[in-house]
């Protein structure tokens, strides 16, 4: 039996409450998604443009200005849709296939941190072997399997849903599609898609919290035994930019965590704003961080 999703659409909701303030709202997005595309996409042009920056490093910097332009360009239609012309509806497909993009590509951004921080304690601790290690077709690997990883890990919880019946409210709580929402409509057993994406986030993204956290223990071990503090600050700024775009992902994950488990009496405006924070603050942030900490 094939799936049904020509059935009645989904309704998107923007900002409940704030109706009045959609114009002057818009605007701040339309900023934001600007600034997005021409951050990352010129990280992009010069990473390709420049024969300086066709090294490890930047390769993996340029993966994930990619995987932030995408997330953005997957967000971007619906939400200003609603904004702009109150446009709501969405098909189901349409659905489905936004929330899977979505949240395969925030695996893959915590996988392509983790890659970056490989890369960081090769070059600190190997650095006479960093280039024989991290070869570029190495770092193709890598960033190969972190795409399979975050798209394949994603096929299970979204699959279900084309087969789920949906006969509650089909109103959802944001101007996109997120797995989380449509499960609660559906009129089925959710117990598979309630208890994977916590199996699958102890798997990921705090997995790789542990593992470059770890990674920077050892690198601080290492930087500690070298003798010239000019030589130590110098190790430690080629971390800089790296440590912060860490800290800009994973503050907004543990953020948006703590408002859902324990801000359920803060205004439902709270928990929307802080998803959208989630899905624009470190698109917004990583080239600016990069620029700022990179001649």
């Amino acid at each position: 039996m094939w799936p049904n999703v020509s059935a009645a659409p989904f309704l998107l909701n923007g900002f409940p409450g704030l109706e009045a303030a959609y114009h002057w709202i818009s605007i701040l997005f339309f900023a934001i998604y600007v600034s997005v595309f021409l951050g990352n996409g010129t990280l992009l042009y010069l990473i390709k443009d420049d024969c300086h920056l066709q090294e490890p490093m930047y390769y993996f910097l340029a993966m994930l200005a990619g995987t932030d332009l995408t997330v953005t360009l997957t967000t971007m239609p619906t939400v200003l849709g609603v904004l702009w012309v109150n446009h709501r509806e969405i098909s189901r497909g349409a659905c489905f296939l936004q929330a899977y993009v979505i949240h395969s590509l925030s695996i893959v951004e915590s996988g392509i941190l983790l890659s970056m921080a490989y890369d960081r304690f090769i070059a600190i601790r190997s650095p006479l072997r960093y280039k024989s290690i991290l070869t570029n077709s190495r770092v193709m690997k890598i960033g190969l399997g972190v795409l399979l990883r975050g798209f394949l890990s994603l096929v299970p919880p979204i699959l279900p849903l084309f087969w789920f019946s949906y006969c509650n409210s089909h109103v959802l709580s944001h101007a996109f599609g997120l797995h989380q929402d449509v499960m609660k409509l559906a009129c089925a057993d959710i117990t598979f898609n309630r208890l994977y994406p916590v199996v699958l986030v102890a798997l990921t993204f705090f997995l790789d919290a542990l593992i470059i956290l770890f990674s920077y223990i050892l690198i601080l071990k290492t930087v500690m035994g070298i003798a010239s503090g000019e030589e130590r600050a110098k190790a430690l700024n080629t971390c800089v930019s790296h440590m912060s775009c860490v800290l800009v992902f994973y503050i907004t994950v543990i953020g948006l965590t703590f408002i859902h488990r324990f801000g359920k009496h803060a205004p439902h405006v709270v928990h929307i704003t802080m998803s959208y924070v989630y899905f624009l603050f470190p698109p917004f942030m990583n080239p600016i961080i990069y620029s700022i900490k990179t001649k």
